[in-house]
């Protein structure tokens, strides 16, 4: 029961942040402020594991409200995506090549551990193949995880600087109907129950996608018309701002600052090339440089999609681009690391 009154304390710490973050006018507040404020918690020796039941929670909440944004033209307009998605898997091959060649020759890394460090987003899946292969997973982790840090922080502002995104600080689902509970009740028990055969079934971030199946397919059909109450959409994004914050716990600074230059430099790369990609996406699939730089960004599954719905793009494309990505470094990856530690290139483990 004293971990209850230390829970509360640390998501409100996190809310504090995203609050802040709210009244200084920074774009995506309550995310991003929150996983700053949670990281700064963490460094004090304070910090609690987020029980799973408040990052299931945090993911169902968000799933429903990015469901939320598939309305019947929005399904339309997915004829336009087959091109992007080309793209996207050409541009994770360059991503991942620029941030390899960067960490072999600049910053003298394995070439596994490279690899594994300069894989675009799909943490979870990078780590497991990390421990696997016996592959420097503290340094691994790091690099993913300032990649995916950098972005939370600094995106949103480069979104909006560059003129994107159709709502920059407002609450989400502010100013929309909001569904009644039996509807409310629908979506979120349904991709709850969803969530969970996903979960059994191995899928990524099974939760999120359970609850924005579900969501798309009720708001797709006009079954269900209304959004998530704002309130409670964004308690969910605080939560998701803790959970990525939960990644940076456990690092030893030592570990941190010998590897710290080393992920910066992988990240400008990677995010170079991105970039470019996004620009002929954008072009290709008809829509705005704002959503195509947030689905070719190299950050994590829950917290693109997440940060497209707070921006106000469009999460159904930025999420299709994700999940695609996540599926496919997940049957590819553990094959090309185990065949780079077994060719020359490889080190000795």
């Amino acid at each position: 029961m004293p971990l209850i009154p230390a829970h509360v304390a640390q998501i409100l710490i996190a809310g504090l942040g995203g609050l802040v973050f709210y009244w200084l006018g920074v774009p995506a507040a309550w995310l991003s402020g929150s996983a700053i404020a949670a990281t700064l918690w963490g460094l004090s020796g304070w910090a609690l594991p987020m029980p799973r039941a408040l990052a299931d929670a945090a993911m169902l909440v968000s799933g429903a409200a990015m469901g939320a944004a598939v309305t019947p033209a929005a399904i339309d307009a997915m004829g336009r995506y087959p091109g992007s998605l080309m793209l996207l898997v050409i541009g994770v091959m360059a991503v991942s090549l620029a941030s390899t060649f960067w960490l072999t020759r600049i910053s003298g890394w394995r070439r596994a551990d490279a690899l594994l460090a300069s894989v675009p987003g799909a943490l979870s899946t990078v780590l497991a193949v990390a421990a696997d292969r016996k592959a420097d997973v503290p340094s691994v982790a790091i690099v993913q995880n300032v990649r995916l840090f950098v972005l939370i922080a600094l995106l949103p502002s480069v979104v909006v600087a560059l003129g994107g995104g159709g709502r920059t600080n407002a609450l989400i689902g502010q100013g929309m109907p909001v569904e009644s509970p039996g509807g409310l009740a629908f979506v979120l028990l349904g991709g709850l129950i969803l969530g969970l055969v996903l979960k059994g079934l191995k899928v990524a971030a099974p939760i999120l996608l359970g609850a924005t199946v579900v969501s798309s397919v009720s708001h797709g059909t006009e079954f269900v018309t209304g959004v998530i109450p704002p309130v409670i959409a964004t308690g969910g994004l605080v939560l998701i701002g803790l959970f990525i914050a939960e990644r940076f716990r456990n690092v030893q600074r030592s570990t941190l600052r010998r590897a710290l230059v080393s992920a910066l430099g992988s990240f400008l790369v990677g995010m170079a090339v991105a970039v470019m990609f996004a620009a002929l996406a954008a072009w290709l699939a008809g829509v705005s440089f704002a959503n195509s730089l947030v689905a070719f960004a190299p950050g994590g599954l829950e917290a693109m999609t997440v940060l497209a719905l707070v921006l106000g793009l469009d999460p159904l494309y930025v999420g299709i681009h994700h999940l695609v990505r996540f599926l496919g470094i997940g049957l590819v990856l553990p094959f090309l690391v185990a065949w780079l530690q077994r060719g020359k290139l490889a080190d000795a483990e």
